[in-house]
């Protein structure tokens, strides 16, 4: 595989707000901590390790070693869980719906990420242990976001009418979207028919494709874990500081011309029990779940943040807080939409006393199998070149390839001046005359302009086959316009290649902020 590396602001593909955070843009500097360069985590190392308590870490081992016991451990995996009882040893984190089939290929980029963070990272700080984390987002309850994904062009849907958590979902009802996928899906296979629930399901199968990295899953979704919010959710319920926070963050980043994410509520919980995650929200003196008949009493609620805890759900934004308090976190990596919703909330971070960890784009990579390399190759096209709506690519590609001079701005030029002398000549005659020339001087310039119009379409008639072809490369790479990553699935290279994940290991550096093409050689 070889790489070419591209800016991201060359792809046309990303907001202002990201792009003027990758260049640390001086307006953005008080919403971070620090920017993620390896020098600077020594610092990240410091501030963790002061604050993280001894009790969180004998918590979150014992945890994971609870939520492994039905799945095979690599001996990494087994390393990694019980190097984090240790004081020196820290987490790199990305978090992901629990997408079937591991959803678009952008899940496995935030996954490389982290692991190749965690090497370089221990290269540069030896006396310290770096253990890469997949954080399922199994508490999330939106569905439609995660029962589909494509494979060879072509949708794959998971039909279920359950409710509530998707991580609490059986999988029994997999059994017929497993026989309509195409070719060599055992990992899955396996996975669903042999787990209790997606969480579980999604854990096997990434424990599979990763657990030889050492990475480490965390399900959020657990009564010990939530015994270390308590104060948060008391704090929530009843002061509301988050929203205050979050609201002041969310007004100064405005202010900047910035287009926000995410909106604090008073309170940013639901109510999550089996089948059911639903907002909890004050009404009068007691607390109602919406949309349902139940509700609790002030001493209700109090009973209930300290005897069951499980039942509260943080949403998008304290969720990160809770992960950044269980574990010995020191980044968070994440796509462009992530990392600037988490720009919102570090005063949230600050008043809970808890380090804001290093925001990291997750690696962004197109790969361009043999065939289409070829393709491009041939038509002697770059691939950066492709970054741009059809139209322009077609026309960028014609002016290269044509024998013809096709524009004509040359005599457009001429033409102008020659009448622009005309005016200046017929105005010294009569004044009158001005807007006659004008009209005049318009309509031969319009005509210039359809001869140039009709001359580049003649071209593009001339090399029809090739531009079909440019066009079948664009779409299999741009699917319905968009990234490669935001579509397609790993599986559309893995059943190709099994070594897919390796070499994207090896192709991509967790530090080198552009965007990656990768091409089979």
């Amino acid at each position: 595989m070889r790489v070419e590396k591209i800016p991201f602001a060359e792809t046309h593909s990303f907001s202002n707000f990201f792009l003027d955070y990758i260049q640390q843009k001086e307006s953005l500097r008080n919403f971070y901590s620090l920017f993620p360069k390896p020098e600077n985590f020594k610092e990240q190392i410091n501030a963790k390790k002061q604050s993280y308590p001894t009790a969180n870490r004998i918590t979150l081992v014992n945890t994971l070693t609870a939520q492994y016991k039905n799945i095979i451990q690599k001996d990494p995996v087994k390393k990694n869980i019980s190097l984090l009882s240790e004081p020196d040893t820290f987490t790199i984190t990305t978090g992901h719906q629990l997408n079937i089939f591991t959803g678009p290929l952008y899940f496995i980029y935030k996954i490389v990420t982290v692991i190749n963070a965690c090497k370089e990272l221990k290269k540069l700080y030896p006396e310290n242990n770096f253990v890469p984390v997949y954080w399922m987002a199994s508490e999330d309850h939106d569905y439609e976001e995660i029962k589909y994904f494509t494979l060879y062009g072509k949708k794959y849907i998971w039909e279920t009418d359950q409710q509530g958590a998707v991580g609490r979902f059986h999988t029994k009802d997999f059994k017929n979207l497993l026989n309509e996928v195409p070719g060599e899906i055992s990992i899955f296979k396996e996975a669903y028919s042999k787990s209790k629930n997606l969480a579980e399901a999604v854990r096997n199968y990434v424990n599979v494709l990763f657990g030889n990295e050492g990475l480490v899953i965390v399900d959020g979704d657990d009564r010990e874990l939530k015994r270390t919010f308590t104060s948060t959710i008391t704090d929530d319920l009843f002061l509301h500081t988050c929203k205050k926070e979050v609201d002041e963050a969310t007004e100064q980043l405005q202010s900047l011309g910035y287009h926000t994410q995410v909106n604090a509520r008073e309170i940013n919980f639901f109510y999550l029990t089996d089948g059911l995650r639903n907002r909890l929200v004050k009404v009068g003196d007691h607390f109602q779940v919406v949309d349902t008949n139940i509700q609790f009493s002030k001493q209700e609620i109090e009973k209930m943040i300290q005897e069951e805890p499980e039942k509260f759900s943080p949403n998008v934004v304290l969720r990160p807080l809770y992960q950044e308090m269980i574990l010995p976190n020191l980044a968070y990596v994440g796509g462009p939409a992530e990392l600037v919703y988490w720009l919102q909330l570090k005063n949230v971070f600050q008043h809970f006393k808890t380090p804001f960890p290093v925001l990291m784009p997750r690696n962004f990579a197109m790969v361009i199998d043999q065939p289409k390399a070829k393709k491009l190759e041939k038509a002697k096209l770059a691939a950066k070149e492709l970054f741009v709506d059809k139209n322009t690519l077609f026309n960028n590609w014609i002016a290269k390839n044509t024998h013809h001079q096709l524009g004509l701005g040359k005599e457009l030029a001429s033409l102008t001046a020659i009448l622009n002398d005309v005016k200046k000549r017929a105005t010294q005659i009569d004044s009158t005359l001005n807007q006659f020339v004008e009209a005049e001087t318009k309509r031969a310039t319009n005509g210039l302009e359809k001869i140039e119009k009709k001359m580049l379409r003649a071209e593009k008639h001339f090399h029809s086959d090739k531009l079909r072809q440019l066009e079948a490369v664009k779409d299999a790479l741009f699917p319905n316009g968009s990234l490669q990553e935001r579509t397609d699935n790993f599986l559309n290279f893995y059943q190709q290649d099994p070594a897919f994940i390796q070499k994207i290991l090896t192709a991509l550096d967790p530090f080198d902020f552009r965007f990656n093409v990768v091409t089979y050689d």
